[in-house]
C-alpha cells in the first residue's frame, strides 16, 4: 500500500494511507537515499509503500521510499557532516519572520531562500506581528519587502494577534503542500491555531533574557485543509546551515545577481573584486539591493573550503 508520512518522531512514523486511514509505522532496515548522509532518511511528506502489519492494532512497515521531487534540509544540529531532511515534496515555503519580539536576522532569511532556491522551492516571507511596529519597524518592513519583492519574492505582511492579512495568506495555501518554518515565537503555531482551531497548538512568549522565542514543535508534522491543501509545521529553527552548496554556486541561488552573471566578463566571477563584473556594478547604481550583496558577502565569507 502506498502512503505518505505525515510525522516522524526518529523510528516510528505516522502514515496516511491510500485508503486514507493513519497508521503507526517503522523502517523495515537502513534507507539510503540518493547518497544523501541524513539522520533521517524517511521524512514528512515522503510517498512509501507499506505492508500493514495488524489491521487492528493500525500498523504497518515501511519497506520502500518512493523518488522524492524534492526536499529541503539543513546541517543536522547533532552532527555537523550530516543532514536533516526537515520535509519533502513540498510545492512552496512560508517563512514566517518578524521585526521585534523576536528579531528575525536578514541572514537567517537570506540562508532559508538560499536553500529553498537550491531545492527548487518557491519560498514566500510573511512578517507578523506588525501590529507591534512602531515608526523605525514599519520603515524598515517598507525597505526589506521592496528589497525581497525586487528580488522576485512574494512577502505579505500579517498580524496573526488582530487577524490581519490571514485570509490572503490562507488563499496562497490552497492546492497546495507548504512548508511552514521560522524562528520559534515568530508566530507559526498562531497560524496553524487560526487554520485549525480545533487543535489548539500550545504557544509561547519569548525568552525575556534571549530575546529568542521558546521551542513549541518537536517534530515537524503535516496537516490537511483540505483534500488538496496541506501544510507542513517545523520545530523552531534557530540557525539554518547550508547543505552541498559551493562558494562559487552561491550567487546562483541569489535571484536577482542569476539573471546578471551573464554578463560577468569572467564566467567564473565570484562577484568579489574581479574587472567587468556586473553584479557589482549593478550593486553601484542600485538595481540590486547592497543589503543583498553585503549578505551575499558575509556568508560566502563563512563558508569553508570543503565548500568550494
Amino acid at each position: 500500500m502506498k502512503a505518505i508520512i505525515y510525522k516522524s518522531t526518529g523510528s516510528w512514523y505516522i502514515a496516511k494511507g491510500e485508503n486514507g486511514q493513519f497508521y503507526n509505522a517503522r523502517a523495515k532496515g537502513i534507507f539510503k537515499i540518493d547518497g544523501i548522509t541524513s539522520t533521517n532518511p524517511i521524512a514528512v511528506g515522503d510517498l512509501v509503500e507499506m505492508q500493514v502489519e495488524d489491521v487492528q492494532e493500525e500498523s504497518a512497515i515501511i519497506h520502500t521510499i518512493c523518488n522524492r521531487k524534492n526536499y529541503v534540509a539543513r546541517v543536522s544540529p547533532h552532527n555537523k557532516r550530516q543532514h536533516h531532511i526537515i520535509a519533502s515534496n513540498l510545492h512552496q515555503s512560508l517563512l514566517f519572520a518578524t521585526l521585534k519580539d523576536p528579531k528575525t536576522s536578514q541572514g537567517f532569511i537570506d540562508r532559508f531562500l538560499i536553500s529553498c532556491e537550491s531545492f527548487h522551492i518557491p519560498a514566500i516571507i510573511v512578517f507578523n506581528k506588525v501590529d507591534l511596529y512602531r515608526a523605525k519597524e514599519l520603515a524598515k518592513l517598507e525597505h526589506i519587502t521592496a528589497i525581497y519583492q525586487d528580488a522576485g519574492y512574494t512577502v505579505v505582511p500579517i498580524s496573526i494577534e488582530k487577524g490581519e492579512g490571514l485570509d490572503a495568506l490562507k488563499d496562497l495555501l490552497k492546492h497546495k503542500t507548504t512548508l511552514l518554518s521560522g524562528h520559534s515565537g515568530v508566530g507559526k503555531s498562531s497560524f496553524i491555531n487560526y487554520l485549525f482551531p480545533e487543535f489548539n497548538l500550545r504557544t509561547q512568549e519569548v525568552s525575556d533574557w534571549s530575546g529568542k522565542g521558546l521551542h513549541t514543535t518537536t517534530f515537524a508534522e503535516m496537516f490537511d485543509m483540505d483534500e488538496s491543501s496541506s501544510i507542513v509545521d517545523t520545530p523552531g529553527v534557530r540557525e539554518f546551515g547550508l547543505v552541498d552548496i559551493k562558494k562559487n554556486e552561491l550567487s546562483h541561488y541569489f535571484p536577482e545577481m542569476l539573471k546578471l552573471m551573464k554578463h560577468c566578463h569572467f564566467n567564473n566571477c565570484m562577484h568579489i573584486n574581479e574587472p567587468g563584473c556586473a553584479v557589482k556594478q549593478q550593486v553601484g547604481i542600485g538595481s540590486v539591493s547592497e543589503d543583498r550583496y553585503v549578505s551575499y558577502l558575509t556568508i560566502l565569507d563563512t563558508m569553508t573550503d570543503l565548500n568550494y
